[in-house]
C-alpha cells in the first residue's frame, strides 16, 4: 500500500496525498468515536462553551477533527481524562506531516 509512487523524479504524487488523506481521516474517525463512547458511557470529556452537549456524535467528530489540524478549541473543550486524549491526538496531528515529508524524502533517495 505504501510503496513509492515516483514518475520521472516527483517526490510528491496524487498517491502520496491520498495516502495522508486516508490516515487523517482514519485518526479523526478513531478519535472521534473514543470521545463519543466515553460520552455514551456517561463520562463527560467534552463540554461545549455557550451550552450543553446537544448533538454528541456531531461533536465528538468535531473535535476530533479540531484537534487534529488546529489544535484551536475554543468552543468545546476537552475535560478529565477527555484532556490526555486530547493531547495524544494533537501529537499524532503534529507528527503526521512530519511523517509524511520524511517518507517522501526517503523515496527520493
Amino acid at each position: 500500500m505504501f510503496i513509492p509512487n515516483i514518475i520521472k523524479g516527483k517526490l510528491v504524487s496524487v498517491d502520496n496525498f491520498f495516502y495522508l488523506g486516508v490516515c487523517y481521516l482514519s485518526v479523526i474517525i478513531g478519535f472521534g468515536l473514543i470521545y463519543l463512547l466515553f460520552e455514551l458511557m456517561g463520562t463527560a470529556v467534552l463540554k461545549e462553551i455557550g451550552g450543553e452537549n446537544k448533538n454528541i456524535f456531531e461533536t465528538s467528530f468535531y473535535f476530533s477533527a479540531m484537534m487534529l489540524f488546529s489544535v484551536g478549541n475554543g468552543d468545546v473543550i476537552p475535560q478529565g481524562i477527555g484532556r490526555l486524549i486530547a493531547v495524544t491526538e494533537a501529537l499524532i496531528g503534529y507528527t503526521l506531516p512530519a511523517a509524511f515529508v520524511a517518507k517522501v524524502m526517503s523515496d527520493k533517495e
